[in-house]
């Protein structure tokens, strides 16, 4: 990409969206009347030396000024936030994993537990993302004040004065290749639940009646004991799922390493899930009874068996495939 083309999507990414596309063509006119008709690289970064800093260039078209931070340590701070807000939220979620594999859920039902703990993530969140706003502005706002120097031009994310070869370390990645925030919490917000209820199933998982005060739990479905002496394996999942979640959230982007990485992972998950599902005695008989008083003992243990593994297949190699499919996206 051009070094004008950077230098406008530069300006106008900071600008309200209605406005973008005319400041745009405003900008792309002013920039070639001020450049002679055989221009240089060298000729550009001088034109664009005299446009300024594209964060003040920016400044100067929004309707309102900045005044908590304004324009020196603006673009630092907004950089700061983007970076420490999530890395804040998965220590959260990763706190939550913690707090409650082995926690006491009392008497509650399976959609009573992944509402819970819906509920914990969000507000783990929220509460740490409005810490980290409050901190991280009053210690700007500090700084904007007490600064003493006499060059009051904005700073860029390496607390330097812009110059047009900024715009050469400015990567171009493909919006599709982008990993939003959402899907990493979302991914960290499952592996608590998961842990949770595996480590619960006996409590959770089984054969619910309803009655008139409302849902009776009858029989669990899993035999506890034989759950927990998986427990090494599905430490494992869970510690690979999360540092395969941090990772995501450090590169930022699909690549075809971090596409490796993400099919290995489903295929270890696969690996475990069939070999859990695999064990004789992992349903209980009183749920097995439950069962073959509605089906075929035979034709139940077939089917479900070799479906759920069909399914869990299915969807390891749908997600290893989206991966590199977004890996090799230019």
């Amino acid at each position: 990409m051009e070094l004008i083309e950077l230098y406008i999507q530069e300006v106008t990414r900071r600008l309200p969206e209605k406005n973008r596309e005319d400041i745009a063509l405003e900008l792309q006119s002013t920039i070639e009347d001020m450049l002679p008709d055989d221009y240089t690289e060298q000729d550009v970064k001088e034109v664009l030396l005299k446009l300024g800093d594209p964060v003040t260039l920016a400044s100067g078209y929004r309707d309102r000024p900045m005044h908590l931070i304004g324009p020196r340590y603006y673009d630092v701070y907004i950089s700061l936030l983007k970076m420490i807000l999530p890395i804040t939220a998965v220590i959260s979620l990763i706190a939550l994993i913690g707090e409650n594999v082995f926690g006491d859920i009392g008497e509650k039902t399976i959609i009573e537990v992944v509402i819970m703990l819906i509920g914990k993530g969000i507000a783990g969140i929220i509460s740490t993302g409005i810490q980290v706003f409050f901190w991280l502005t009053l210690l700007f706002a500090i700084l904007e004040r007490t600064d003493t120097s006499k060059d009051q031009m904005p700073l860029t994310k390496s607390l330097k004065r812009w110059t047009p070869e900024d715009l050469k370390h400015i990567p171009n990645i493909s919006k599709k290749k982008v990993i939003p925030k959402i899907e990493i919490f979302g991914s960290l917000l499952a592996i608590s639940i998961f842990a949770v209820v595996y480590f619960n199933a006996a409590n959770l998982l089984g054969v619910y009646e309803g009655r008139n005060n409302g849902l009776i739990f009858v029989t669990p479905s899993f035999n506890q004991d034989v759950l927990n002496s998986y427990w090494p394996l599905i430490f494992c999942i869970i510690i690979l799922g999360v540092i395969l979640a941090i990772y995501k959230l450090l590169v930022g982007q699909w690549t075809l390493k971090l596409a490796l990485i993400n099919a290995i992972y489903q295929l270890l998950s696969t690996i475990t899930f069939i070999i859990i599902i695999s064990n004789p005695n992992l349903f209980t008989h009183e749920f097995i009874t439950y069962i073959s008083n509605l089906f075929s003992i035979n034709e139940w243990k077939s089917s479900i068996y070799w479906g759920v593994i069909l399914i869990d297949v299915f969807f390891t190699v749908l997600e290893s495939y989206k991966g590199f499919r977004k890996a090799k996206i230019r």
